[in-house]
């Protein structure tokens, strides 16, 4: 069959489903064939392209039409370019998740703040975002949160260690400041970048209805994680990895722990006594402390790799391999 000939065959397919509001299953996208969705985009609510590596040029075509969408997936090989087309149309979005394509930490990724500012602009009617980037601004986080008041889900992945406001050089502290502060609403937070006790300050003081945490490569000292753990007593869900929290910071969240769904810490400063005290003193928890399966068995280390706590009504599983100990 001519190549024009299957292009048609694919065109009069989408004509047909017209009533057609979600789009997913993109992968390899050659560019003559993607106008061949338009048919179906002045309806579609929800279109997933995190499979596709398509360029902004590729995305333009096709977003342009797409003035209902309220859930959108994409890769960053959109560029900001192409966040900025899905700013100038999509209107009524409510939902975002830029993805990376390549998450190696030296190579400079294709999204940055522009991008995530084109969108608080444009699409103020966002209420989740997650969004993977290696560079960022305190700017533009704090016009986002200024912009889309009404979030629930920020999920800013800035990729890479400690890495600061690339404009300034300053933490990012007031820009997640600010998302804590002005979104009221906020039940998912995941922080990066570089970001001090301070950071959790204003978690602790703001994020009264925050569930789940994420956390990674951020904080001084246990005074930022007891801030949270003292802090937001709706919090169900803590996730924690390559931070400088120890046991001192575990202890502060004795109080809460009963009314979590978990806590896991990963690559931190704890010590085996530490959680061992914690299993003492919460009996009705769930406490396993874990090691990397590639390490070699040198008896009982005082370092814990990783600690998983967790209630279950079920007590402790009995199906535990070998890295995992119960305490």
């Amino acid at each position: 069959m001519a190549q024009g000939d299957q292009e048609l065959d694919y065109r009069s397919a989408f004509a047909a489903c017209k009533s057609l509001v979600y789009l997913s299953g993109f992968r390899e996208i050659l560019l003559d064939y993607l106008p061949a969705i338009n048919p179906v985009c002045d309806n579609l609510t929800t279109l997933n392209f995190s499979y596709a590596n398509i360029n902004a040029e590729q995305l333009k075509s096709v977003i342009c039409h797409c003035h209902k969408l309220q859930t959108f997936w994409v890769l960053d090989s959109i560029c900001d370019e192409g966040l900025k087309a899905v700013a100038r149309t999509c209107k009524d979005l409510r939902e975002l998740r830029v993805f990376p394509v390549n998450a190696q930490e030296d190579i400079e990724g294709p999204v940055s703040e522009v991008g995530l500012q084109a969108i608080s602009e444009g699409c103020r009617k966002l209420r989740s975002i997650l969004y993977f980037c290696q560079r960022m601004t305190n700017a533009a986080v704090i016009a986002m949160s200024k912009n889309c008041p009404d979030l629930l889900v920020f999920r800013l992945c800035i990729m890479g260690r400690h890495r600061p406001d690339h404009v300034t050089g300053e933490s990012m502290d007031e820009g997640f400041g600010a998302i804590v502060m002005n979104c009221k609403k906020l039940t998912r937070l995941a922080v990066s970048g570089l970001l001090t006790d301070g950071a959790f300050s204003y978690i602790g003081k703001y994020g009264k209805l925050v569930r789940t945490l994420s956390v990674a490569f951020a904080g001084d000292s246990d005074t930022g994680l007891k801030h949270v753990l003292e802090g937001c007593s709706k919090l169900q869900k803590l996730e924690i990895r390559d931070s400088p929290f120890g046991d001192t910071a575990l202890r502060s969240g004795l109080h809460h722990y009963y009314n979590m769904r978990f806590l896991w810490m990963s690559s931190c400063t704890l010590t085996r006594q530490g959680c061992r005290e914690i299993a003492r003193e919460l009996p009705g928890l769930v406490v396993e402390v874990m090691k990397n399966e590639q390490e070699e068995d040198t008896g009982e280390p005082e370092n814990v790799d990783i600690l998983y706590m967790y209630r279950s009504l079920e007590g402790a599983r009995d199906d535990i391999p070998k890295f995992v100990e119960i305490l």
